[in-house]
């Protein structure tokens, strides 16, 4: 499934029967060459070596260090640039060979991987600097109120940051109780991913879009689908927590009543750094004037006044509070590398489609929602996301739909909304579709929690998820 965007390329007969460059037509009925479909190919050996190599015995022990996801990321970059250089055409207007190759480093690291980050690291240090402590009750009502309370946390803070968060106090709260495994499966359909759709600082995927001149505040605009998925979900979670708390025995509530402290927050400084960091994503656009000023915002304003929101947040935790909450930015460091290697491979596929996006067929809302999805479900969703993204920007606004301009170009909103929402909604299919899905499981198991495998976490979001986005795709995408 990881190599799946290649691969519906390559099996598409419109697109395969090019020749190399193919040629499409571009605004004014000007010629623009395309790349073979075959340079996608180290693009899908990447999102193949995320999904695959963690499962497989031999490889797990050395794709778990960094310097390995680094290597194959640099190395598949490394021949995506060659053919960028060596081909006898340019990139976005530049002429071939070095100029071209700087060009797409310009594009893909400067422009895009850089601000995407940033963004991360902050939001990630900063809520990093919270701490919950605390003992409450862990009746269904609790857990319930717990969980909805990631779920909203996740669009301000982060879905990486509320589930940091919120994981331990969880956990914490449960730790009293036998069947707690459902607990975290619904915590990361929750929190880790399905709540963070209403902000670009939510999740990265619409912070790619914010990137590529999607309005800070257009995600508001996915309220409604938003609230109806965590409703639901809620509800379904509800009943089965009711039915899971009357088989705890006597002595686990007695423990669990014994043990009932109340829920305080430390490390509150961190709350106005992270306020800081929205208004900075929202209010500072390069190129547009700064609030209440006639200074024109320049490249990387936003990102200086970001790390320097990281750095306040740092010097003002108090000691041991990072200790505490076993602080670590290997999480962050290995989305550093991976996302290197795959902003620099995507560009070929991404080119493609912005040429030829109509030869893959997909035409609705809801296609443009399962295709999202189901690619979501298997790879990181940030990268799935922009490829869909540019797809539905090649795609002409049919009568009746409402666009959206861009900073380049416009879309159709319907088929946007479809994109963000099958990104973000179905990264919560596996164990793999997001980067926090995984450290949530860690941080379960290291608490001594059974988490189901890879194949049993799929039945519980086959069983519950897939149901809800099928009511998701009728009611909202008809």
């Amino acid at each position: 499934m990881a190599g799946l965007v290649p691969l519906v390329l390559l099996a598409s007969p419109s697109l395969a029967a090019e020749a190399v460059p193919s040629v499409s037509l571009g605004p004014g009925g000007a010629t623009r060459p395309v790349p073979h479909l075959l340079w996608t190919i180290p693009f899908a050996l990447l999102l193949l070596a995320i999904a695959v190599l963690p499962l497989v015995p031999r490889a797990h022990h050395w794709w778990e260090w960094n310097r390995s996801k680094l290597l194959l990321g640099l190395t598949l970059g490394g021949v995506v640039l060659a053919h960028y250089g060596l081909r006898g055409y340019g990139f976005h207007g530049q002429p071939p060979g070095a100029a071209t190759v700087l060009a797409v480093l310009a594009h893909s690291l400067v422009r895009d991987y850089v601000p995407f980050m940033v963004l991360l690291s902050s939001l990630y240090v900063i809520s990093g600097g919270l701490q919950l402590k605390g003992h409450l009750h862990a009746s269904p009502a609790v857990n319930t109120g717990l969980l909805g309370l990631g779920a909203a946390m996740a669009s301000v803070i982060g879905t990486t940051g509320a589930s940091m968060v919120l994981i331990r106090p969880l956990l914490q709260t449960n730790r009293d109780r036998e069947h707690v495994r459902h607990t975290v499966v619904f915590f990361i359909f929750l929190v880790s991913n399905i709540g963070g759709c209403l902000l670009p600082t939510g999740d990265p995927p619409l912070f790619l879009g914010y990137l590529n001149g999607v309005p800070f505040h257009w995600t508001t605009t996915l309220w409604t689908p938003w609230l109806f998925s965590i409703a639901v979900l809620l509800v379904v979670y509800y009943v089965w927590d009711r039915r899971a708390y009357r088989r705890e025995t006597w002595t686990n509530l007695l423990d669990d009543a014994r043990h009932h402290s109340p829920l305080r927050i430390h490390g509150t400084i961190n709350l106005a750094w992270l306020l800081g960091a929205i208004a900075a994503v929202a209010l500072i656009v390069p190129g547009r004037l700064l609030p209440g000023t006639d200074l024109v915002a320049r490249d990387f304003y936003r990102e200086a006044v970001l790390i320097a929101l990281t750095a306040l947040s740092l010097a003002t935790t108090p000691r041991g509070l990072r200790r505490e909450t076993e602080f670590s930015h290997a999480a962050l460091l290995e989305v550093a590398c991976l996302f290197l290697g795959i902003f620099l491979t995507m560009q070929v596929p991404i080119e493609i489609l912005q040429a030829r996006g109509e030869a893959l067929g997909l035409s609705t809302p809801s296609h443009f929602f399962w295709a999202t999805g189901a690619l979501s479900s298997f790879l990181d969703n940030a990268p799935t996301y922009l490829v869909f993204f540019e797809t539905a920007k090649a795609l002409p606004l049919a009568d009746g739909s409402a666009p959206l301009a861009l900073i380049d170009g416009v879309i159709r909103q319907d088929l946007l909304a479809a994109v963000s929402l099958g990104a973000v909604f179905m990264g919560a299919n596996t164990y793999i579709g997001n980067a926090p899905n995984l450290m949530v499981k860690l941080i379960a198991e290291q608490r001594r929690v059974t988490m189901p495998s890879f194949f049993g976490y799929m039945l519980y979001s086959g069983g519950v998820l897939i149901p809800l986005f099928v009511l998701v795709s009728v009611v909202f995408f008809p």
